[in-house]
């Protein structure tokens, strides 16, 4: 797979590189849950039937960041992990458009005329509820309105699990609320995080659960403040664990911005500066403050049994 990043209006250049047509599934992607999937799905099969590259156009950052809505919380798929996903599903060219504030007032006139037009797009895939343009006054139908019809659209109906659209929303306010299971189900795999290991206040150790403090790598959302069980790739090395996302209430009355601290069952090596993939795999409990130390240290030893029965039973 190739990945173009684009910006508007074209250059000269990229319209050039483009020589043939191709179909495109266009839309903002973040999840790559299994309703975006059978909308990628669709497009790459489309392709394949008509002897054309399949592509995927997506947009970054996310226009709510940019636009800074209130309600954004984050990504759940930044574009290394977007972009690796799309390359198992057989996608020929990602193309990931710069999202800035002149483009989030581009008509959707301009944008077919003027971005997709060039692109030689045969077939545009969407989903149902895909918009596009200045207020996101565009939708499926005006695709082929403003291509004067010299491009077909293909649009994917709404994915249902037990009669509920699956949705990016609907994963995020899953995650929130701890409920991993129904996010994985969404997602159709293991909701993950990356990022590196810093160093921390170095008070696991003391109570006899070394911990690794991560820095994620991308601004993502965060589940429910709590303690799960997690699977951690170590450099290759799947690692089963526990984390806690909160605040530390027992130590600190001041903190709001939640830490990920993981506790890695059986491991012993030096995580400092190396980066971590940590997918969650069952809430275990809240976030608690506790009276004393001792306490504490129970209710840690009986997390690290919950988890190494969940993940190694």
């Amino acid at each position: 797979m190739e990945t173009i990043t684009l910006s508007y209006p074209l250059s000269e250049d990229i319209i050039a590189r483009n020589t043939r047509a191709q179909v495109m599934a266009i839309g903002q992607f973040d999840g790559l849950h299994l309703g975006h999937n059978s909308v990628i799905k669709s497009a790459v099969d489309l392709a394949a039937n008509i002897g054309l590259p399949s592509a995927v156009m997506t947009f970054h950052p996310h226009p709510k960041e940019v636009m800074k809505k209130g309600d954004y919380d984050g990504y759940l798929t930044p574009p290394h992990e977007k972009e690796q996903l799309l390359r198992e599903m057989g996608v020929d060219y990602l193309y990931i458009v710069d999202f800035n504030d002149a483009f989030s007032q581009v008509s959707p006139h301009d944008f077919v005329c003027g971005m997709l037009l060039p692109l030689q797009v045969h077939t545009a895939v969407v989903g149902f509820d895909f918009r596009y343009g200045y207020r996101g006054e565009g939708h499926a139908s005006t695709l082929r309105e403003w291509s004067g019809n010299a491009m077909e659209v293909n649009t994917v109906p709404a994915f249902l699990i037990d009669g509920e659209k699956v949705s990016s929303s609907g994963i995020r306010k899953a995650l929130q609320e701890g409920d991993v299971a129904l996010a994985d189900r969404w997602l159709g795999r293991r909701y993950k995080i990356t990022g590196s290991v810093m160093h921390g206040e170095k008070r696991g150790r003391l109570l006899g659960f070394p911990t690794a403090n991560m820095k994620p790598n991308e601004h993502f959302v965060l589940p429910a403040k709590g303690v799960y069980a997690v699977s951690v790739n170590v450099e290759g090395k799947c690692v089963s664990g526990v984390m806690n996302v909160g605040v530390k209430p027992t130590f600190h009355s001041d903190v709001v911005a939640p830490s990920l601290e993981i506790h890695l069952l059986d491991f012993n090596d030096d995580l400092y500066g190396k980066m971590l993939e940590v997918e969650l795999v069952e809430f275990i409990r809240e976030e608690h403050k506790f009276e004393s130390i001792e306490k504490l240290i129970a209710q840690i030893t009986r997390d690290a049994e919950s988890a190494r029965k969940l993940l190694l039973s």
